[in-house]
């Protein structure tokens, strides 16, 4: 983007120059040099493919920023999905573990209580499905992460 700023200067000022140029050159008494003259317009013509070239590469700095800010919020999705994911297998771990407790504790007492069985059942059930959920959202970024580097090496071994 520096690099960008510094041409565009350097290309305001060459045209500056050249219509300074010119004022001194039309205002002369003999009138301006074939020579000079064609040498303006060759100016000319490399300021203004300067100024387009400058023009481009701002356009496609700007659509690459956007690309990446794109990814960017993608990536931060991903990560808050993961993040209530494994949330919900702490949760569930925690009321699993809490389950399996009052469980041996009632087997202890002799009394082998069935409410108790479907608690820590449906405890373990319930961090089943959270460690799976979890290890969708994982492999759901791990595989948005290695998308565009296998895209990347695609495009490399087409060329």
């Amino acid at each position: 983007m520096r690099n960008i700023d510094e041409l565009q200067r350097r290309i305001t000022t060459a045209m500056d120059r050249v219509a300074s140029g010119l004022d001194k050159i039309g205002t002369g008494p003999a009138g301006p040099d074939p020579e000079t003259v064609q040498a303006l317009e060759d100016e000319r013509t490399a300021n203004a493919q300067l100024t387009e070239r400058v023009r481009a590469l701002k356009t496609k700095l700007d659509g690459e920023t956007a690309k990446l800010r794109a990814q960017v919020e993608e990536a931060e999705t991903r990560l808050a999905q993961l993040d209530v994911d494994l949330q919900r297998v702490r949760r569930a771990n925690l009321q699993l573990t809490e389950a399996c407790e009052a469980l041996q504790k009632a087997n202890s007492e002799g009394a082998g209580d069935p409410h108790l069985i479907n608690k820590a059942m449906l405890a373990e059930l319930e961090g089943l499905r959270a460690a799976r959920a979890s290890d969708v959202a994982e492999s759901t970024a791990i595989l948005a992460a290695l998308t565009p580097l296998l895209e990347t090496a695609s495009d490399e071994e087409t060329v």
